[in-house]
């Protein structure tokens, strides 16, 4: 066995160091199609052709007017393990038609991704649709091999970073935002991947175990229903005493908190026999267990009458013994009335015992939370501070897929397009530069794309800046500043630049953001960002395109 075999043997992700290899991502994780045009490119003797892909999106997602760029790390990962293993190339033997010829295995399992040249937009920036993400050059027959894999590693990569860019922009930078999605993921691989890019997008933290280990992602988590509910009675607590955090001596916790409940009823105006017994006694039990931890789940029967005053007898049980309780977490119910209701009366016990700390209690909610609910709640004023959301992040519901595409644009030098009646299907054509070009104010005001062969756009120097399809569309711009987007990341076998860390790749998403105007990223009507070619490239498109259109006859 290689060491990608080994790797999957022993598990989904292989342990190297720094650069986690999914074992996964292989060179048979692919659509058959690409391998049967490498045997026909191979049969028509085209084995020595060069080439050039374009890697884009022609819209941006969930109705708006950006995109997160995420999924780069792991392309160059792919591209340094690229190669057909001796088992690889047995079940392609055996799947591929008849007739194919013993000499075109040989040939597939010599392969690398050596010869390949890849440049991309630095991971964590904004993209806009049409503007290459990444770019790929070399022989024919191993870049095309490599379309699907690059596809699905950086379609629902950008597509996550971008979703959970949006939750923090409708949350505001203050509120904490935690993914709980691992049980509602697209299997293993989905979870995986929606916790590492959820945090690329702006997150604060996962429930996601593994991926805490493999990303170095902050795990959070409370519990769940089912503790509380395991519990009936006081009497089910087969152990009530804890240390105190000072002196070191052992207390009854239970007998605190049933203390302090008495006390509560009266304040909190609820009746002690409207509470659960059940309740007390969980919270009590998980109190021990985390007595500088102790989170708990409210809403299990009734927040009002019982989950909260429960919480707060057990909180300042623990307060005697010298612990301070992290808050609580409402998973169902009005959110934020009940956020304003559990803050009220955090406030009213905090005045009532002299516990200022009590003040800042943290709430965390969670309950199918989506965009749309955040933005509801902040017009409701709510008190939340921390979002627990699973479902609508890691499944993307408002738009399950990105819709990456990987387009021919040139072959030993020579421009190739493809044309439709659909406008938008219409490729680019060349191997073309980006540019962003910035105001001075600082913030972005168009992407530029050029061919390679022109000068690049100059700051304080005018430029011509044309929509590639409308003919009327153009206008000059004069940049304070000029970004030149791509880097080379792959060459000669070899990765060319510093990675950055997770850490800086989210880091760099908010950086980024901040270069765009309010009114692009706003969540009703968002400005379109623009995005142009030069003159040069837009009359080369043309040209092009007349050339390869068939002229119709009427008759």
């Amino acid at each position: 066995m290689n060491d990608r075999e080994l790797g999957c043997a022993g598990g989904q992700f292989m342990d190297r160091g720094r650069m986690n290899q999914n074992g996964v991502v292989q060179p048979l994780l692919t659509d058959l199609y690409q391998i049967t045009m490498a045997y026909a490119y191979w049969k028509s003797d085209k084995t020595d052709d060069t080439a050039v892909f374009d890697l884009f999106f022609r819209n941006n997602p969930f109705h708006g007017e950006f995109t997160i760029f995420a999924g780069l790390e792991e392309c160059l990962k792919f591209l340094d393990s690229f190669h057909y293993s001796q088992s690889d190339i047995e079940y392609l033997k055996q799947t591929l038609p008849e007739g194919i010829e013993h000499e075109f295995f040989e040939y597939l399992g010599n392969l690398t991704a050596r010869d390949v040249t890849l440049y991309a937009i630095d991971e964590g920036t904004v993209a806009f649709p049409r503007v290459p993400i990444i770019k790929i050059e070399g022989p024919l027959i191993i870049v095309q091999l490599l379309e699907t894999t690059l596809l699905t590693l950086v379609n629902y990569a950008s597509l996550m970073a971008t979703n959970a860019a949006r939750y923090r922009m409708v949350a505001g930078k203050h509120v904490k935002l935690l993914e709980f999605g691992l049980r509602r993921a697209q299997g293993p691989d989905g979870g995986l991947s929606a916790s590492k890019y959820s945090y690329t997008g702006g997150f604060d933290g996962t429930s996601n175990v593994l991926a805490g280990k493999l990303f170095n992602i902050p795990v959070k988590g409370t519990h769940a229903h089912a503790y509380i509910t395991s519990f009936s009675s006081i009497g089910e607590l087969k152990t009530r005493l804890i240390k105190h955090k000072q002196t070191g001596i052992m207390e009854d916790l239970l007998e605190h908190a049933i203390r302090h409940r008495a006390l509560l009823s009266h304040l909190l105006d609820v009746s002690t026999e409207e509470s659960s017994e059940g309740e007390l006694a969980a919270m009590v039990s998980y109190a021990i267990a985390f007595p500088d931890g102790f989170m708990a789940l409210v809403d299990t029967y009734d927040v009002k009458r019982s989950g909260l005053l429960n919480f707060s007898a057990v909180a300042l049980a623990l307060n005697d013994l010298g612990y301070h309780a992290l808050g609580i977490r409402i998973d169902s119910g009005d959110l934020a009335y009940l956020s304003c209701l559990a803050r009220e009366t955090f406030e009213k016990v905090a005045e009532r015992f002299k516990v200022p700390w009590f003040n800042k209690l943290t709430i965390v909610a969670s309950n199918d939370i989506n965009e749309d609910t955040i933005l509801s709640l902040n017009e409701q004023g709510h008190k939340i501070d921390c979002f627990g959301i699973g479902t609508h992040l890691v499944t993307c519901q408002r738009q399950p897929a990105l819709g990456c595409v990987y387009k021919l644009v040139e072959i030993n030098g020579q421009p190739r397009i493809k044309l439709s009646q659909d406008v938008e299907k219409v490729t680019m054509p060349g191997n073309k530069n980006a540019y962003r070009l910035y105001s001075a104010d600082g913030h972005a005001l168009i992407d530029l794309l050029q061919k390679v062969s022109e000068p690049p756009p100059a700051v304080g120097q005018k430029v011509l800046c044309r929509h590639p399809f409308q003919e009327s569309k153009r206008a000059y711009v004069i940049p304070s500043h000029v970004e030149s987007l791509y880097k080379v990341y792959w060459k000669s076998g070899k990765i060319c630049q510093q990675l950055p860390t997770l850490e800086q790749v989210r880091e760099k998403v908010q950086i980024s953001l901040k270069t765009l105007r309010n009114d692009h990223k706003r969540t009703l009507n968002p400005t379109p960002y623009k995005v142009a070619v030069s003159d040069n490239l837009y009359n080369f498109i043309h040209d092009l395109w007349l050339q390869n259109a068939p002229i119709g006859e009427l008759s």
